[in-house]
């Protein structure tokens, strides 16, 4: 099956990326006296001056709550807020902007659907399948609902190719299959999994499907309605958005069937202390004052990467991903952890001479950060047998020149730990 990136990869046009890396104010930074080489996107993204502009402006000028207010900074605050949800349904080619829920992050999203659907709809003896790849926020939420509600989970072996072993999940997929959950690309590994495939075989036997997309929607195209998912979720803050800030896509049919995950201001319609009626989507999901200026820095976010094009920033990271590999192979005792061919522009990785903490820090002195540790897939590690990795993870503001500092500083490791 082809990949969104591979597909992506006969775009033609090219990205400015000096133009690009002049929006980000803290690319000109100089850790330890050296130029920042930042390669740890894959733990959150770095923020262009629109989104810190966006930001910063409603604190000075627009500053009040949302859709409570007649005065004229409510008025202000409440357009930015529902502007920013149209933007994300654009983003994400949603039908239908109502079925766009704003929560704190991409974990409180995926925890809103495991405990309000799988929470209702799981009873005992029904099954839930994951893949070994899963972040642990797609593991620890689908494990409490199941010693609640007497499901079990079952999980999509990989190879070590750090693909999912799609012929074991068809095996698996059966009338008490109640619903699938998987990452769409892997944050350990940056593997991306055939999840139109997956979603067809699932949808074939009744059975919805969540993609988290917290590390897909940064790096390709994600079109929702082409994908066919029941829910998607999205971390903005890895995709040039503020902290703080989470989005739940979910069908209709699913939200509307769905309880509320909170309760408080803004999902009510009346409250009584005999029974109190519930608000209409989206706001049935979002209890109490949202993080706003999070929304409203999403929402330049969003613009920010709809005018560069995600089918551009798709094909540029392919050609970072070809160039890593060519070059990290030539550094001594470079171990690739994860091979699949269709993946994103990060490299896992460990070296003989040294731990992933030891990388991190020699190459923290050099101004490289990367991440270093079980990145929160801790079965993805007890498959590859190794406690942890070096991960270097890029983004469309990311060099050729920056994988070469990479390349240096990791044979400066090397000389050290000789």
């Amino acid at each position: 099956m082809t990949s969104d990136l591979k597909h992506s990869a006969g775009a033609t046009a090219q990205l400015d990326v000096d133009a690009i890396r002049a929006d980000f104010p803290i690319l000109s930074l100089r850790p330890h006296g050296k130029p920042l080489v930042y390669l740890d996107n894959a733990a959150t993204g770095q923020k262009p001056q629109q989104v810190i502009d966006a930001t910063s402006a409603f604190y000075a000028s627009q500053n009040s709550n949302v859709h409570r207010g007649i005065h004229h900074l409510s008025q202000l605050a409440t357009e930015k807020y529902d502007a920013a949800r149209e933007s994300v349904c654009r983003f994400i080619n949603a039908p239908d902007s109502r079925e766009v829920i704003f929560t704190s992050g991409n974990t409180e999203a995926l925890n809103l659907v495991a405990q309000s659907y799988g929470g209702t709809f799981l009873g005992e003896g029904d099954e839930v399948i994951l893949s070994q790849l899963e972040h642990h926020s797609n593991i620890v939420p689908w494990q409490m609902v199941c010693e609640r509600t007497g499901a079990k989970l079952r999980v999509i072996p990989i190879d070590d190719n750090g693909d999912i072993i799609l012929d074991e999940f068809e095996k698996m997929l059966g009338p008490k299959t109640k619903f699938v959950s998987l990452i769409y690309v892997s944050n350990a590994l940056g593997t991306i999994n055939p999840v139109k495939k997956i979603i067809e075989l699932s949808h074939a036997q009744g059975v919805p499907v969540l993609l988290d997309s917290a590390q897909a929607a940064p790096h390709m195209p994600v079109d929702v309605q082409d994908l066919d998912c029941d829910f998607l979720t999205i971390a903005p803050h890895k995709m040039c958005g503020p902290t703080g800030i989470g989005v739940l896509y979910g069908k209709t049919k699913h939200l509307e069937a769905m309880p509320p995950f909170k309760g408080g201001g803004d999902m009510i319609i009346s409250v009584t202390f005999e029974k109190t009626t519930y608000n209409r989507l989206p706001f049935k999901f979002e209890a109490g004052t949202p993080n706003i200026a999070g929304v409203i820095g999403l929402g330049a976010a969003v613009e920010y990467l709809s005018a560069i094009g995600m089918d551009r920033v798709a094909a540029y990271e392919a050609e970072l991903l070809e160039y890593g590999k060519k070059a990290l192979r030539e550094v001594e005792g470079l171990t690739f952890i994860g091979t699949a061919e269709e993946r994103t522009a990060t490299f896992s990785f460990t070296l003989d001479s040294a731990h992933p903490h030891d990388i991190g820090q020699i190459l923290d002195g050099e101004g490289i950060a990367i991440r270093a540790g079980h990145h929160c897939a801790q079965p993805v590690m007890k498959h590859f047998g190794v406690p942890a990795t070096a991960r270097a993870s890029m983004a469309f503001y990311n060099t050729t020149e920056e994988i070469d500092a990479l390349v240096e500083g990791l044979r400066k490791v090397n000389e050290v730990f000789a």
